[in-house]
């Protein structure tokens, strides 16, 4: 049992590192049909797979093409272990909530998507709001869903003002205090995000969910 589980969870890592995102999906299901509890399934299977593609994409063997197929094969095998958690009256232990979203005027999608998606994988609740999305929903949802980050992101330098606006409409309904801001999108600089009066500036989809980590102390 012991030998085949590990060999499941390796080849469920490597399935990830590979991109193979019907791979991922089946060895989940057979992991779950031999036993192998969820969680383990996503802590020793998914979990060092995207941490292999986050270093190799640090290293510039990875790029954005393999960097998404990654992220979609994760993804694939945490709908299906995130559902059997939820059967079996489980639940992940969230390392907190962050409202993600495309500001306004901006319906670029494909960095802040991975972006959740890697979150997701890391034991965040992640609220992706998509595109388009005003300074009020932001807001809205940082509040009902009592959220740790906001995440923001354009890619068009024309949107980019618009990240000012959110954080200055979080500061004028005393909200600013209670939720840390992280921006991101290939015309952002870390030192617009300090120009803003954001928290942290994210330079990709790894390096974001390490910011992420170190604004909430989960850091190593």
């Amino acid at each position: 049992m012991t030998d085949s589980s590990g060999e499941i969870l390796q080849s469920m890592a490597q399935a990830v590192i590979d991109g193979e995102a019907e791979r991922v999906r089946e060895l989940a299901r057979r992991a779950l049909e031999q036993g192998i509890e969820p969680m383990r399934a996503i802590n020793e299977g998914l979990i060092p797979g995207i941490s292999e593609v986050g270093r190799r994409f640090e290293r510039k063997e990875y790029f954005l093409p393999e960097l998404m197929m990654a992220a979609d094969a994760m993804k694939k095998g945490m709908e299906v272990l995130e559902a059997a958690l939820t059967a079996g009256g489980g639940k992940r232990e969230s390392q907190g909530t962050v409202v993600l979203g495309t500001v306004k005027g901006d319906i670029h999608d494909i960095g802040k998507s991975i972006v959740g998606t890697l979150l997701s994988a890391h034991g965040f609740n992640v609220i992706d709001l998509g595109v388009d999305v005003s300074a009020d929903r932001f807001i809205e949802n940082i509040v009902n869903n009592n959220a740790d980050v906001l995440g923001m992101s354009a890619l068009l330098p024309t949107t980019m003002p618009y990240m000012k606006r959110v954080v200055d409409e979080l500061v004028s309904r005393g909200l600013r205090q209670r939720v840390k801001v992280i921006v991101g999108g290939a015309p952002v600089t870390p030192e617009y995000a300090r120009q803003i009066g954001a928290d942290a500036y994210g330079d990709d989809a790894i390096s974001a969910v390490h910011v992420v980590q170190q604004l909430l102390g989960l850091a190593n």
